[in-house]
């Protein structure tokens, strides 16, 4: 899926409010509507009957949407990339993921994906796209998060990614991580959920060694960019959370 910026610029869809699911409310940006180079995608996905306590909207919209827009604020900051102010969200029952290369989903432990969605996913990520999946916890929401994914990569591996694979050091040296916890840390003092203890980082790869699917397990990525502005988040684990974020978005425009 190679796509010049100029044709997508053309095919970037307009930005959207969603209102009626937002999880933590922040104004919408004054330059909201910007085309730009790269935007943060937010997957759009049911949750069916592992919907549980999120009700009706299910768990996708968790941390939306400030986590998505304190997160590309840094992405601002600390690189060149030309960046949206806002989110965007898309759902797989069309087309529109074509024109993202980096997509981004919450609370994959709770995720229910139609056959036509794997489908869709597994096409979108064979033609370059790359997906990063975060804040799931423990074997039970690994379990749920196997449904899906083993149905859109049947015959794919999952595997631990190698501290030496350029992920980790396409920008910001991260051969060295810890668990980056959600703000159930304010609370429980745990850095850890449920019976998630070990923090991984695992990966799915193409033919050549692309990595597709960039999961984020026992580790909460979106509530360190939520809380980034609150004193009594740990700046260590939000510095690592930005870092994280940034390294695989130029890889997934690099790769």
């Amino acid at each position: 899926m190679v796509i010049s910026v100029t044709a997508l610029f053309a095919l970037q869809a307009t930005f959207r409010e969603f209102p009626g699911v937002e999880d933590d409310h922040v104004p919408v940006p004054p330059d909201a509507y910007e085309k730009t180079e790269w935007a943060f995608t937010r997957l759009m996905y049911p949750s069916g009957k592992h919907a549980s306590v999120f009700g009706q909207t299910g768990s996708w919209p968790t941390d939306f949407p400030k986590a998505d827009r304190q997160f590309v604020q840094g992405v601002r900051r600390l690189t060149r990339i030309h960046t949206r102010s806002s989110e965007q969200v898309v759902d797989l029952d069309g087309d529109e993921v074509f024109n993202w290369p980096w997509l981004y989903a919450v609370e994959v432990g709770h995720w229910s994906l139609t056959d036509a969605e794997c489908a869709k996913m597994r096409e979108y990520l064979l033609r370059g796209g790359f997906f990063m999946c975060d804040d799931f916890h423990g074997s039970g929401e690994w379990n749920v998060f196997l449904e899906s994914i083993q149905r859109v990569f049947p015959d794919r591996p999952i595997v631990e990614i190698d501290n030496r694979d350029p992920i980790f050091h396409v920008l910001y040296d991260l051969g060295e991580r810890v668990q980056v916890p959600g703000i159930q840390y304010w609370y429980t003092g745990r850095i850890w959920e449920k019976d998630g203890k070990t923090p991984h980082w695992r990966a799915i790869y193409d033919d050549d060694g692309r990595v597709m699917v960039a999961i984020c397990f026992n580790q909460d990525n979106g509530d360190a960019w939520e809380w980034a502005d609150h004193p009594r988040y740990p700046e260590r684990y939000t510095s690592q959370a930005y870092r994280m974020g940034i390294n695989y978005i130029i890889y997934a425009m690099t790769h």
